[in-house]
């Protein structure tokens, strides 16, 4: 089992991230709708959905909405809120789902980069591709991973809901890491995260040579324009 299947699919993942600003997450799919004419009614697919937080909010802003993710737990959560224009399923990502199916692809939040094999990024992008209609959208959000590296706060302790995670961060093998270490009635664990450091200019080159023109590159969840040394976020938008 790969770090991402074991620690995705635990709970103490969402316990962990429990925190995350709803409302900024709300805004940003606002603004991103607006700023990219996003027209109503259009078929959508979050890729790599987690619970479906985003799914959710873009299917109640009048999107025909699929969502997917490998954790079996976090779809089964999602499903409580399926209706006859949202739908949850367990995928791959990096594999094909449709072909020549949906008008936007969101990928949030980070949700690339897992993998061991650099080939494995590009089979996402492949099947991002060959998933959307001829001018359909892909917006990917990235962190920025210059900024991250530059600032990396090396170790650090949370403490939620009564369990302290001590976490070590760590530049390893081109791969931004985290260990996670923590006790639970008696239990002591240890998890892992691991994502490559990509660079802005280079997921700019893999949305190309996945045949994406790209269209926007944005630095924050507030669409101000994506500044190397100062933006927390490296989003691009790429058109096929």
């Amino acid at each position: 089992m790969t770090w991402f299947e074991e620690w995705f699919d635990s709970p103490y993942y969402h316990i962990l991230y429990k925190n995350r600003d709803e409302k900024e997450a709300c805004y940003f799919l606002d603004h991103l709708i607006t700023k990219l004419s996003l027209a109503k009614g259009g078929k959508a697919l979050d890729l790599a959905c987690g619970k479906g937080r985003h799914s959710v909010y873009l299917n109640k802003q009048g999107f025909e909405v699929t969502g997917v993710d490998l954790s079996e737990a976090s779809i089964e959560y999602a499903r409580q809120f399926e209706n006859s224009k949202l739908s949850f399923f367990v995928h791959d990502m990096r594999n094909i789902l449709y072909v020549n199916y949906f008008d936007y692809i969101f990928n949030l939040f980070t949700s690339f980069g897992y993998f061991d094999k650099e080939g494995e990024n590009h089979d996402v992008l492949a099947a991002a591709y060959a998933g959307l209609k001829p001018g359909g959208l892909f917006v990917i959000d990235y962190m920025n991973s210059k900024k991250v590296i530059d600032h990396m706060l090396r170790r650090e302790t949370k403490v939620v809901e009564g369990i302290t995670f001590d976490i070590r961060r760590a530049l390893t093998n081109g791969f931004i890491t985290k260990q996670i270490n923590f006790s639970d009635k008696g239990t002591d664990y240890v998890y892992h995260e691991k994502v490559r450091a990509i660079k802005h200019d280079q997921l700019v080159a893999m949305l190309q040579q996945a045949g994406f023109t790209v269209t926007h590159q944005f630095g924050d969840y507030y669409l101000n324009p994506f500044m190397e040394n100062q933006s927390d976020r490296v989003i691009l938008v790429g058109r096929k």
